[in-house]
């Protein structure tokens, strides 16, 4: 019984902050019927941030909205799973592969020589490193203790990498309509190589349309499997420095999101004709559904007061990889794609 009322307790608090982005979403879909050229999403994504620094800007939504940004994102990219083949993420092939990986490098090369410019401590350099090149706060999470570092820096590392993404997040649709006219793999690759959450992947993505959310999004999973790597890396290139073997640590601090786990589960599924056609359409109504409630999430937790309030030498170490990582995915691009 106890349970069950801590259960219902949770839904409770979640409830207010998930029914206004409810009904946001379904503003944004209603506006986005009579102005199709905005889209519902990128309205979802506009209002929310309108509402959520204004009269939005109350404690009673935090939970709601944390919840939408996040769960309800999951299950919208696990859905998704279920409407793509395998064929399509082979879209990637060895050259989608080959521009992730050296994108991955020059971000977190650029963090570190960046960080140690700016005078910035080594484990602050690799939190950074990892937010910006993997998949933002979840890559944090997964880095910190197996550097060892404190919770200051694990806080500030992911507040600049999530005010960094949020402004790219708005301003990558706009560089790539000028620099590959939109064009699907290029500027899927673009958002897709660069941002730094999932959230932030689907929004941009969907600024532009629906082919290069989906896209955009099987890059940035491809990144999120690399977390594995760049974890094993760093946990070696911290034991070296600090000499301390730790090697069994660094092992069992090792995490692959559930979501891509269950995206690639069932996108499988679907390849082998497990799932009709019929009902691949649910998948892809609930996951456009889930997205656009999800879009209304991010829009009302981006805090305006957080991304001025800033100091100069976080902004600048922020700016600094941002800008490397816009001229390296560019020129990848071009090489690869």
């Amino acid at each position: 019984m106890k349970v069950n009322k801590e259960k219902l307790n949770k839904v409770i608090v979640i409830l207010p902050g998930l029914i206004v982005c409810i009904i946001i979403a379904w503003i944004g879909k209603f506006i986005g019927n009579y102005i199709p050229s905005i889209g519902e999403a990128s309205l979802a994504i506009f209002i929310g941030m309108a509402f959520g620094n204004t009269y939005g800007n109350k404690k009673i939504y935090d939970k709601g909205t944390k919840f939408a940004e996040s769960d309800l994102l999951s299950y919208s990219i696990v859905l998704l799973g279920g409407t793509l083949s395998a064929q399509t993420i082979l879209k990637l092939g060895a050259s989608g592969v080959a521009f992730i990986v050296l994108q991955m490098t020059i971000t977190i090369l650029s963090a570190i020589l960046i960080g140690k410019k700016l005078g910035f401590s080594e484990n602050f350099r690799l939190l950074m490193a990892s937010g910006n090149a993997v998949c933002g706060s979840s890559a944090i999470a997964a880095v910190t203790p197996v550097i060892e570092a404190d919770d200051n820096d694990k806080g500030i590392s992911i507040t600049i990498v999530n005010v960094t993404g949020t402004v790219l997040m708005l301003l990558l649709p706009f560089i790539a309509q000028i620099i590959f006219k939109s064009e699907t793999i290029k500027t899927s690759a673009l958002i897709g190589g660069i941002l730094q959450s999932v959230g932030q992947v689907v929004a941009s993505g969907s600024l532009v349309n629906e082919g290069v959310k989906e896209l955009a999004t099987i890059f940035k999973i491809v990144r999120i499997i690399f977390l594995v790597f760049v974890v094993l890396s760093f946990g070696t290139m911290k034991n070296k420095s600090s000499s301390k073997p730790n090697s069994k640590k660094v092992s069992s601090k090792i995490r692959v999101p559930w979501y891509v786990i269950g995206f690639f589960i069932m996108c499988f599924l679907f390849t082998i004709d497990i799932f009709s056609m019929d009902v691949s359409k649910i998948f892809k109504m609930m996951s456009n559904n889930f997205e656009i409630i999800a879009l209304a999430g991010i829009g009302m937790r981006v805090n305006f007061k957080e991304l001025i309030k800033q100091g100069a030498k976080a902004s600048i170490y922020g700016a600094g990889v941002a800008t490397v990582q816009i001229i390296s995915a560019i020129i990848l691009i071009r090489i690869f794609l």
